[in-house]
């Protein structure tokens, strides 16, 4: 939800369509609301409603349709552009949302993106994020805010974003990651991680030996998606990747029906076919132990054996 023009319908084009970033300037405005369902690590299934941001739709969310858009809501996205010149009618639209959403979906999280950062010259982008994340936290005291996130199509941002929000409505994540980590352990690697086949957004990581850099997962995952977009043109797909040098050997294979996962290793007495092994291993694991459905396989508990 947001008003109109702050890029809701691009971002959803380009993590759930497969748009790249220069192709969503022709996208027109919503006109209503786009309601689209988007089936997700197998038998999950995401319900997303891209609301229009026109004064006459926005009156009606507010009005007579306000039962119908904040009931039953898990997840509220609030995307507000912060090179809008309706920065006041912006937070007013907010405050009714909020209002709402408090009534009826009072247990519902709320992630604000404020969008299209790249808008605002570099070295006063921290100052105006926290000012208008302070504008925003003080009109929020009524609902809970899970984090805001400063976003822009043309960078990682976005995926950072959108990762952690699909994260928490994955039940038991944090079972999935302790698994991971195991799994590490058993494959002597230096990191893993999980991506969603389609969308590419990191689902989760474990990292042996943590880095500074706090988007370098979703920067992958931006770079491995445009590269995947390239690969759709030539009608094909990626099946695997490796990325090998004196230093370290990065694996990027096809894991389960709906992940991709990768590996990295340092270790130069490991070779990139022990590597493969491992990961052949493990989906043939996860597979051999189905206990319903595609989730049930990643929340599987590895165990050496």
């Amino acid at each position: 939800m947001g008003r109109r023009r702050a890029g809701k319908t691009s971002m959803h084009a380009i993590i759930f369509a497969n748009y790249p970033a220069k192709e969503t300037m022709g996208i027109g405005f919503t006109i209503d609301v786009n309601e689209s369902k988007f089936k997700f690590m197998g038998k999950f299934v995401l319900n997303l409603w891209d609301c229009g941001g026109q004064e006459r739709l926005m009156k009606h969310y507010f009005s007579s349709q306000r039962e119908t858009i904040f009931k039953n809501v898990e997840v509220l996205i609030y995307v507000f552009d912060i090179s809008s010149d309706e920065s006041k009618e912006d937070m007013n639209d907010y405050k009714q949302a909020i209002a709402n959403l408090a009534i009826y979906s009072k247990n519902a999280f709320v992630f604000p993106l404020i969008h299209k950062m790249d808008k605002i010259p570099e070295h006063e982008r921290a100052a105006a994020f926290e000012q208008k994340k302070a504008e925003i936290l003080e009109a929020s005291a009524s609902v809970t805010v899970k984090e805001v996130f400063a976003t822009s199509i043309w960078d990682e941002t976005l995926y950072k974003a959108w990762s952690q929000i699909v994260q928490l409505l994955i039940p038991n994540l944090d079972t999935f990651k302790e698994s991971l980590k195991q799994l590490s352990h058993i494959c002597d690697c230096d990191e893993i991680v999980v991506f969603e086949k389609l969308t590419f957004l990191v689902i989760a990581y474990h990292d042996n030996r943590p880095k500074k850099d706090i988007l370098r997962y979703e920067r992958i995952s931006n770079i491995i998606k445009q590269f995947k977009l390239s690969c759709g043109k030539l009608g094909t797909d990626i099946e695997q990747m490796t990325v090998k040098n004196s230093k370290f050997t990065v694996i990027i294979k096809g894991f389960t029906d709906n992940t991709y996962i990768m590996m990295v290793v340092s270790d130069p007495k490991v070779e990139k076919s022990a590597i493969e092994l491992n990961i052949d291993s493990a989906t043939s694991y996860f597979k051999t132990h189905n206990r319903g459905s595609e989730m049930d396989n990643l929340l599987f508990q590895w165990k050496k054996e």
